[in-house]
């Protein structure tokens, strides 16, 4: 198939697209929380989007009589439930004892059992349009319409938006959360607003790749782009590059190979991106700080040789 018939065929334009603003919005918001070291977050939002967009649904069909599957609506329910699991998180680990990552794992594994008690619910019940939305848990970027793929923008950008405007606050919070008390931020208003931005990046995506494997859209690009670069700017505006082009790779090359998912095809070009920069960026690959190494032995051994020679 070429590229001209590729992009003609409006399934495959949907599928493209979309998973290429998904990319690009996770990879970009993605860097705050890899920076923070606190990649976790990511699993802990994917999987609280689970339960999120599953009372969202049932509070459409059940309550308010629309389509459950309204992608504004499923998105608002993913992102008040996500970023309360991840502030719940937070929260516990600075009133007690327990540390940051326990705390996710706990929140991941009780959102995800909720999730997953819920949708039995729905599987089992006579809800009207519950067909395909088993989809959430793994993925399907075959069912993303032109109205899905104008949500995913439209919310994206807000959420980039929201980046670009508090970048200050967001920078200075991810690190020196001492130096932004100082200069009068409210560290956890800043966090909630950082938190409810990654949210809105990771729920986006649930609905083409899963809730199982979103997390590598999160954290695989900042990783891959903090390889090449040592500015905030730069690992944000790589990241989301990284993002965006790996995800349409990946979406490309699963349509044209024919029956291969999409999801795990686009983690896994993600994760070639990360491996090729892991052994090829100029300053902090493995090949450039092992010939760094042996750069510093050579010299080295010349300093002793020639110690040696004058005595």
């Amino acid at each position: 198939m070429t590229p001209v018939e590729f992009f003609a065929n409006h399934t495959f334009r949907m599928v493209f697209f979309g998973t290429t603003v998904i990319g690009l919005v996770a990879g970009a918001l993605g860097a705050f929380a890899y920076l923070r070291k606190q990649s976790l977050i990511s699993d802990v939002i994917s999987h609280a989007a689970l339960p999120g967009t599953l009372l969202a649904f049932l509070a459409g069909v059940a309550v308010l009589g629309i389509d459950g599957r309204n992608m504004i609506a499923l998105v608002i329910g993913a992102v008040l439930i996500g970023t309360g699991a991840v502030l719940a998180a937070n929260g516990v680990s600075r009133r007690s004892k327990i540390r940051i990552d326990t705390a996710m794992a706990i929140a991941l594994t009780a959102t995800f059992g909720a999730g997953m008690l819920l949708l039995r619910v729905i599987a089992n019940g006579t809800f009207p349009g519950k067909g395909g939305i088993q989809d959430y848990l793994f993925g399907n970027a075959s069912v993303i319409t032109l109205a899905d793929l104008v949500t995913s923008i439209t919310i994206g950008a807000i959420a980039l938006a929201l980046m670009l405007v508090f970048w200050k606050e967001f920078a200075i919070g991810t690190f020196d959360p001492g130096h932004a008390a100082v200069l009068g931020f409210r560290q956890r208003t800043v966090d909630a607003l950082l938190f409810t931005t990654i949210v809105i990046a990771t729920v986006i995506g649930v609905k083409a790749v899963g809730l199982v494997l979103m997390v590598a859209f999160v954290v695989t690009p900042p990783a891959a782009a903090r390889q090449w670069t040592r500015t905030l700017g730069g690992t944000v505006a790589l990241s989301g590059a990284f993002g965006a082009v790996g995800s349409g790779v990946g979406a490309y090359l699963s349509i044209q190979w024919g029956g291969v998912p999409t999801g795990p095809l686009i983690v896994l070009t993600l994760f070639a991106m990360l491996l090729v920069s892991l052994l090829g960026a100029p300053r902090r690959s493995l090949i450039a700080r092992g010939v760094a190494r042996r750069r510093a032995r050579a010299v080295l051994r010349r300093e002793l040789l020639s110690e040696g020679a004058a005595g």
